[in-house]
């Protein structure tokens, strides 16, 4: 059963397509992250601050980098898909990347304002999303098919491969823009959505994963699937992340906007909330487990393990964890391993819904942030949020501590009879 389940998984973890959406949105991380520090410095918990930042005049900057790096993320996204997918067919990426962002503005509807027309920041960031998507897949395919069946443009010898590569691209990239110009135009003709590409998709196609992955139903079968990976030894983020990152980077996204606005925060539920709150030392929460095998275990095996993991397991990298220990196909862990996890969303889920503690305020937080300051910063400097997960991180210990106290005890007696059998051995050898 193992090995059908972990050949299948394999296979959807390793999907052409998936893996693209996986490559676009990472591309956009460094810029995420960038656009949240300055968040974070135009939302300090602190009302002098706040005060004195807008009497100097510097909290627009503020905004406006943060809009021209976080805000981005649709537009990142659909270059990025368009392109990891295209040189998965061996062709030219970024050509395909180029055309999928113009196919993505040529879909979106245009802001009227005095000065002109141009595309809000509403739909080029994470409300864009769903489309960009769409976009780059599609991008990709009919990109990739024209030049398979050779529909270009061939330049003689002799001419610069950046100019053959733009004019190899034409008629790929007519047929591309071709297709959305007469979508956008059938949209907008009929008034479909309000002749908005952005709100038919999200109405029809984003809205069921949205509940899905805003929901705590949906949350914990997701963390449930993780960690059933996990124990199959494959990379539970890589089958889950392609399906659920864009819905949790949205709602983090949904938070900022909220947090700019002053307006109250619409998502419990976000990458933050996963990453930092639930997946506490990696999937399964494992740093409570590191913390039981460096302390709260007597046998040689356990103890070095925790060593050796522990100083890993603080930066959220628990591979060293799962395989060495191992936890992979180790059927004593398997419990604790799925509830930790689980039981640690709920508590947060609860906490932060009763308004004990602070939700995440949609500042991306990197995943290899040690906790306690990365709930604090995740929550845009809530003591409380860094006291939660304290609590959290206890309980994952509480949970994990039984199990492995058992497994500990095994070690030791193996040890114990290893030890025996080398006396055994000298004994002997002494007698000769």
């Amino acid at each position: 059963m193992f090995e059908k389940i972990e050949l299948y998984a394999g296979k959807l973890a390793s999907q052409r397509h998936l893996v693209a959406l996986r490559n676009g949105i990472v591309l956009g991380m460094p810029l995420i992250i960038i656009g949240s520090l300055f968040l974070i410095l135009g939302n300090l918990p602190s009302e002098a601050y706040m005060d004195w930042i807008a009497d100097v005049g510097i909290a627009p900057y503020f905004s406006k980098i943060t809009n021209g790096s976080f805000g981005l993320m649709g537009l990142i996204a659909v270059f990025g898909i368009a392109n990891s997918l295209t040189r998965y067919y061996g062709k030219d990426g970024i050509s395909a990347g180029v055309i999928a962002l113009s196919a993505f503005v040529i879909v979106t509807p245009d802001l009227a304002t005095d000065a002109g027309t141009g595309i809000g920041y509403t739909y080029v960031g994470s409300a864009g999303l769903f489309i960009a998507i769409v976009v780059g897949l599609i991008t990709a395919e009919i990109f990739s098919f024209a030049v398979e069946k050779d529909w270009t443009i061939k330049m003689p010898e002799g001419v610069p491969p950046a100019v053959s590569r733009s004019f190899s691209a034409l008629i790929p990239g007519f047929l591309v823009i071709l297709l959305f110009g007469v979508l956008y135009a059938i949209i907008d003709m009929t008034g479909v959505a309000d002749g908005n590409i952005h709100v038919l998709v999200t109405e029809t196609i984003g809205r069921p994963f949205t509940a899905v992955g805003s929901s705590l139903w949906g949350s914990l079968l997701m963390i449930f699937l993780n960690s059933f990976f996990w124990f199959l030894g494959i990379h539970g983020q890589n089958i889950i992340g392609p399906i659920m990152n864009p819905i949790w980077l949205q709602n983090t996204d949904q938070n900022r906007l909220a947090l700019e606005a002053g307006e109250a925060l619409p998502n419990i539920i976000t990458n933050e909330f996963m990453t930092i709150f639930v997946w506490i030392g990696g999937g399964g929460s494992t740093l409570g487990l590191a913390i039981v095998l460096a302390f709260f275990t007597k046998s040689e095996r356990a103890k070095a393990l925790g060593a050796l993991t522990l100083p890993s397991g603080i930066f959220n990298i628990n591979e060293p964890l799962i395989f060495g220990l191992p936890i992979v196909l180790n059927f004593k862990l398997l419990i604790p391993f799925i509830a930790a996890p689980i039981v640690m969303a709920i508590i947060s889920y609860f906490a932060m819904t009763t308004g004990l503690v602070a939700s995440p305020a949609g500042i991306v937080v990197p995943w290899t942030m040690p906790p306690i300051i990365s709930g604090y910063l995740a929550s845009g400097g809530a003591i409380s949020a860094a006291l939660l997960q304290v609590v959290t991180l206890l309980t994952s210990v509480v949970i994990y501590y039984p199990f492995m106290r058992s497994l500990d005890k095994e070690y030791l007696v193996a040890e114990e009879q290893e030890a025996a059998t080398e006396r055994e051995a000298a004994e002997l050898a002494a007698e000769k």
